[in-house]
């Protein structure tokens, strides 16, 4: 009687292990599955940050908040009702803060913007407040009054916001030259000694002497 002939692990089969369970298929190709997850992985952040990119990036293909670049001109109601254009402020230094009742930093910070308007004001600085939430005007302006605020408050829109780089966190300021440039932006709470320092950079510019130079950025159209 002939002894019955036993196969070889794995012998004629790459689908059996030593163990005899089945091993994974290869994907196709013979690529490995692990290095498709890690492809698809890295192609997700870049198509993310990408997007998020493109949002800061105005239609000159340059980042329109970045330092030394004009910034954007907008038209927004003030809680008295009156409409308040960026570039009418053309000579003065300008701190924009954009803001919201709900942010808890924003309250920290605005005493110190009040203190600094009374004591940069004559030497031409003009502070800003841009209210960011959907609080209505009655609220915004209770907040305000609470705050001791002496400084025009504007109710904000989506489309200044994003024109300003999309305001990812609050509160977020920026520092305007008197010829109407960003020279410095400030993103969440920072000490009162930095904020200061940056107006008296945005006090020592020179306003614009020349009608070329003295062309605005095309203003931003807030209808949202």
């Amino acid at each position: 009687m002939s002894t019955p002939e036993v196969p070889a692990p794995n012998s004629g089969n790459p689908g059996l292990s030593n163990s005899g369970l089945s091993s994974p298929p290869p994907a196709p190709g013979g690529r490995n599955p692990l290095a498709l997850v890690v492809a698809a992985v890295i192609i997700a952040g870049m198509l993310y940050f990408g997007f998020h990119a493109a949002r800061r990036t105005g239609a000159n293909g340059t980042t329109s908040t970045a330092k030394s670049s004009v910034a954007p001109d907008f038209t927004l109601e003030s809680l008295d009702g009156k409409s308040v254009r960026l570039s009418d402020l053309r000579g003065k230094a300008v701190l924009l803060n954009f803001w919201a009742t709900w942010c808890g930093p924003c309250k920290i910070e605005m005493p110190w913007f009040v203190e600094l308007q009374n004591q940069y004001g004559p030497q031409g600085l003009q502070i800003i407040g841009v209210a960011m939430d959907e609080s209505g005007k009655d609220d915004i302006a209770k907040f305000a009054k609470e705050m001791g605020v002496n400084y025009p408050v504007l109710l904000g829109k989506e489309a200044v916001g994003e024109a300003y780089g999309g305001v990812p966190a609050l509160p977020e300021t920026f520092f305007i030259s008197r010829d109407g440039k960003i020279i410095d932006r400030i993103i969440g709470l920072k000490g009162r000694e930095e904020i200061e320092d940056s107006i008296k950079k945005a006090l020592e510019t020179q306003p614009v002497t020349s009608q070329v130079e003295a062309t605005p950025a095309p203003p931003v159209q807030a209808q949202k």
